[in-house]
């Protein structure tokens, strides 16, 4: 298995776990949920193809730990970063500049990087500002439909985990082909 030349950057809740599923604690912490059908045999088969992925979440750290160590696919991420920990939600840079740092990347790294969100305002328009290729998945009813502001508007959009799967290797192709 070789590693890939695309990075991935991915949201958790309605872009691999469906928030409608969601169980909470009496302090508002997830104890588990279940992916969105699909996410997760996608996230696995990333992962086991060698491509690296760095979950990049807005939310509490032990609201992703106890989905993932329930669902057993944590291990797929390289790097987790989570507003919580680092203080302040996407579309904030550093959110971005915080997985840069945990995976190595540099500036010159930004061109094979993809973000995958659901929401246009944090995911989507935080991709945008970084110079970062933007995919919004469009698959929860939950948030903002309608592009609001320039950098809202994604560079990619797909409406399940099969069609990202589909992209994602086509834009990993591209990148090998350069």
């Amino acid at each position: 298995m070789t590693n890939k030349k695309l990075i991935i950057f991915t949201d958790s809740g309605d872009t691999l776990i469906d928030e409608a599923t969601q169980v909470r604690d009496e302090r508002g912490i997830v104890l588990r949920a279940d992916f969105i059908p699909g996410a997760g045999e996608m996230l696995k088969s990333l992962h086991d193809e060698g491509f690296t992925i760095a979950l990049v979440a807005d939310g509490e750290w032990e609201s992703f730990q106890n989905v993932f160590r329930e669902n057993g696919l944590g291990y797929c991420f390289d790097a987790w970063v989570v507003s919580e920990v680092v203080g302040l939600q996407k579309p904030a840079a550093i959110m971005f500049e915080t997985a840069y740092e945990k995976l190595g990347l540099t500036e010159a790294d930004k061109k094979r990087i993809v973000m995958i969100g659901n929401n246009l305002k944090k995911d989507i328009a935080g991709a945008n500002r970084q110079g970062l290729i933007s995919v919004w998945l469009d698959w929860s009813p939950r948030y903002f439909h309608t592009v609001e502001e320039p950098d809202w508007q994604p560079d990619y959009t797909v409406k399940t985990p099969a069609e990202l799967y589909a992209l994602l290797h086509q834009l990993n192709d591209r990148l090998e082909n350069e």
